[in-house]
C-alpha cells in the first residue's frame, strides 16, 4: 500500500514500513490467560481501518493473541481491500494453548511439526497465501536449541509460506546461534523509556548485522500516556515554587535577603542544576559542571597526578555515560520519528 507517512526499510527485506504499526494484542479480546479484557470486534475493526486510512502500513499480531481470535479480527478488517491497499501482516508462532481450557497459560512449543501446524492455522485465520513476517514469539523453555527451530523457519521461508522470518524476545547469544543457520531478517524486543536494556543489547546487534528491528510496548502498556516527561522531572516540576510575576527577579532586602520564592540569579542556577540532575545519568552530571567536575578541579589544584587520567576516562567510548546517551538517542528516535541508527528500523506495536 502507498502511504504519506515516513518509512524505513526493514533490514535486508524489501519492505518499507511506516515508523508506527498497529499492534493487535488487545483486539484478541478476553477469556484467556494474558488478555487485556473484553473487546468489541466492530470497534477493533474500525480502529484497524482508521489506522490504515491514516497511512499505517503494517499490522503485528500473533496466533496466541486471543487464542487465534486476533488473527481473525485482522482478517475481517482487511477483507475486501484492494491488493494495492493491503498492509503488511506480521504474526508469531511458538505458543500453543489447550482448546479445552482457555484460562490455562499457553505453553511454548518449538518442534518442527508444531511450528508447521501453527503456520498453516495462521494462514487460514488471516486468509492470506503468505505471511509477510513470521516470528518466533519466545525462546524454547525445554532446552531445545535455537538452531533446531530456526531451521524450520528457514524451510518455511524457502517454501514461500512466509516472506521474512524474525525472532522476538531472544537475547544476543540466541540471535548469534540463529544467524549461523540462516539470516535473521528482524528482531522484536520490548523497548520504551522505562525498559531500555535493548538499546545497548539486541538493538545494537541488529545494527551490526543490518537486521530489521521493531519494538513492542513503546508506551509501556499505557504508562507513558499518563505522564508528561520523565517521572523525576514531573516530581520536580510539582515542587517548583510559584513566582509572583513571570520573569520577576527579586531585589535584595536590606538585612534580610531576597523574598522567599522570588527569583535570583543564584536560585535560577540552582534550579537548572537540580532539573538536570533529575533526568541525567549520574556520570553525565560532571560534564556540565556538577559535583564530579568540581571534585576534579579540587584534586587538580592539590596536584593529584591521577586527575587527568580520571577526567579523560569519562570520555572513553563504552563508558556508562555514553551508553546512557545512546539509549536516550534511540528513545528520541522512537518518540519523534527521527532516523534511527543505520541498518536498524524502529517501529512500534
Amino acid at each position: 500500500m502507498t502511504t504519506s507517512l515516513p518509512t524505513g526499510r526493514l533490514g535486508w527485506t524489501d519492505m518499507l514500513l511506516t515508523r508506527i504499526g498497529f499492534g493487535a494484542w488487545a483486539v484478541g479480546g478476553g477469556g484467556w490467560a494474558y488478555a487485556w479484557g473484553d473487546q468489541d470486534d466492530a470497534e477493533s475493526i474500525a480502529a484497524i481501518r482508521h489506522a490504515l486510512e491514516s497511512g499505517v502500513n503494517w499490522i503485528d499480531t500473533a496466533a496466541v493473541y486471543g487464542l487465534g481470535h486476533s488473527e481473525e479480527v485482522v482478517a475481517a478488517a482487511l477483507a475486501g481491500l484492494p491488493e494495492a491497499d493491503r498492509p503488511y501482516v506480521f504474526t508469531k508462532a511458538g505458543l500453543v494453548w489447550d482448546p479445552a481450557d482457555r484460562t490455562l497459560a499457553p505453553r511454548r512449543a518449538d518442534h518442527p511439526a508444531s511450528l508447521r501446524a501453527e503456520v498453516e492455522a495462521s494462514l487460514r485465520r488471516l486468509r492470506v497465501e503468505r505471511i509477510d513476517l513470521y516470528q518466533m514469539h519466545w525462546p524454547a523453555e525445554d532446552g531445545t536449541a535455537v538452531e533446531d527451530y530456526w531451521q524450520t523457519f528457514n524451510d518455511l521461508k524457502r517454501e514461500g509460506k512466509v516472506r521474512a522470518i524474525g525472532l522476538s524476545n531472544h537475547d544476543i547469544c540466541q540471535l548469534e546461534a540463529a544467524q549461523s543457520i540462516g539470516n535473521v531478517d528482524a528482531i522484536q524486543p520490548p523497548f520504551n523509556l522505562i525498559h531500555r536494556n535493548a538499546a545497548d543489547d539486541v538493538l545494537l546487534w541488529a545494527r551490526e548485522h543490518e537486521a530489521g528491528a521493531i519494538v513492542y510496548s513503546p508506551m509501556a502498556s499505557g504508562v507513558h500516556r499518563r505522564t508528561r516527561g520523565p517521572p523525576g522531572a514531573r516530581r520536580l516540576a510539582g515542587r517548583r515554587p510559584r513566582l509572583r510575576r513571570p520573569g520577576a527577579v527579586a531585589q535584595s532586602r536590606p538585612g534580610r535577603g531576597p523574598a522567599p520564592g522570588r527569583r535570583t540569579p543564584r536560585r535560577d542556577a540552582r534550579r537548572r542544576r537540580h532539573r538536570l540532575d533529575a533526568v541525567l545519568p549520574r556520570c553525565d552530571r560532571g560534564h556540565r559542571g556538577g559535583s564530579a567536575a568540581r571534585a576534579g578541579r579540587r584534586l587538580a589544584a592539590r596536584g593529584d597526578p591521577g586527575t587527568e587520567r580520571r577526567r579523560s576516562g569519562r570520555h572513553r567510548r563504552g563508558h556508562p555515560c555514553h551508553r546512557s546517551r545512546d539509549r536516550a538517542r534511540i528513545a528520541f528516535f522512537l518518540l519523534c520519528g527521527s532516523s534511527p541508527p543505520a541498518g536498524s528500523e524502529l517501529g512500534t506495536t
